[in-house]
């Protein structure tokens, strides 16, 4: 029982609902606000230095050739996933109001995981060189395109072409920079970082934190929790699994259906159904201000412990499947 529940629950999770509860009774404000802001734009940057140092070359090399994969991983990402998120608008809007809403467009337009789509891409047996290459691509592409997406998705709600540009300045100065600085510097320090990994993972998520909780106290002094009621959380919690449902369905379906073996399917569905917290947080700091940080949030932060619980079943699923040469082996037998 204690196995199944760390298996839904991890301790990154329930350390991030403890963080929200914190800025929830006790907000930074004043001049704490403000040092607690230049802080987590440290934190940010060298999050992001991070995720440069650590993105292996080789491996990108080693999935790149794969192209219909990366192509179709992309498309599940960055069209088909925004797509679905301004069809259901007619039902979503009313349910959610537009703050929340916001937050599922926001959603909708973030790149993938790195990490756990690979982590669940090799519990599963699938392609794993092909996993990392795309979620890595799709990592590094968001910095700029989650953007002008997220503009394009909101263009009816007003906004001009300046205000994206602003923000993709911003981007690249805070994220893009950082990060392409750490990926210059990974021959110089890429080893140790391997070497170091377990603790590393433990500054990373620090530092994700650290942003959830100056963006939360924020919203939460802005009034955020009288914007959402328990009912909002509620109705987006099943908003979250029903927008997952969809698209690990369709992911499933156009891998089969393209003639994708069953490595690559499983690359495809992990990789093309999954949207990246630890880009989506710190994003959401440079794209968005004050009370409107925390309702952004919000979906990005469910949606990411369901695709978690969600992911870990399927892949103990396929990994059940019988290997390649056992099935050969038995046809010998036989």
């Amino acid at each position: 029982m204690l196995s199944r529940l760390r298996l839904l629950f991890d301790n990154f999770t329930l350390i991030l609902i403890g963080v929200i509860a914190l800025a929830t009774l006790f907000p930074a404000y004043g001049q704490g606000a403000q040092i607690f802001e230049l802080v987590t734009g440290l934190a940010i940057a060298l999050l992001f230095f991070m995720h440069g140092a650590k993105l292996s070359r080789q491996a990108i090399i080693a999935g790149a050739t794969h192209w219909r994969l990366h192509l179709l991983v992309f498309a599940c990402t960055f069209i088909m996933f925004p797509l679905l998120g301004l069809a259901l608008k007619p039902v979503l809007l009313p349910l959610l109001g537009m703050p929340l809403f916001v937050g599922i467009l926001y959603l909708c337009a973030l790149p993938g995981t790195v990490q756990s789509a690979i982590a669940f891409t090799s519990i599963a047996r699938g392609n794993i060189p092909a996993a990392v290459c795309s979620a890595s691509a799709s990592s590094l592409i968001g910095i700029v395109l989650t953007p002008v997406l997220l503009k394009l998705l909101l263009d009816a709600e007003g906004g001009s072409a300046a205000s994206t540009l602003d923000a993709i300045k911003k981007i690249s100065l805070q994220l893009l920079l950082p990060f392409v600085v750490g990926h210059l510097m990974r021959p110089l320090i890429g080893a140790w970082m391997d070497r170091n990994r377990a603790w590393l993972r433990s500054v990373d998520q620090s530092s994700i934190l650290l942003v959830v909780y100056t963006a939360f106290s924020a919203s939460v002094i802005g009034g955020l929790w009288k914007a959402v009621p328990p009912m909002s959380l509620l109705i987006l919690t099943v908003v979250c699994v029903v927008l997952l449902a969809i698209v690990l369905t369709l992911t499933t379906w156009m891998s089969r259906r393209l003639g994708f073996n069953k490595e690559d399917e499983i690359t495809i569905v992990f990789c093309g159904s999954k949207k990246s917290l630890a880009t989506g947080v710190p994003m959401a700091q440079v794209l968005f201000s004050g009370a409107a940080i925390g309702p952004a949030l919000l979906p990005i932060m469910l949606f990411h412990q369901i695709q978690l619980m969600a992911c870990a079943l399927i892949a103990n699923h396929y990994a059940r499947r019988p290997r390649q040469e056992d099935v050969q082996g038995a046809l010998q037998k036989a």
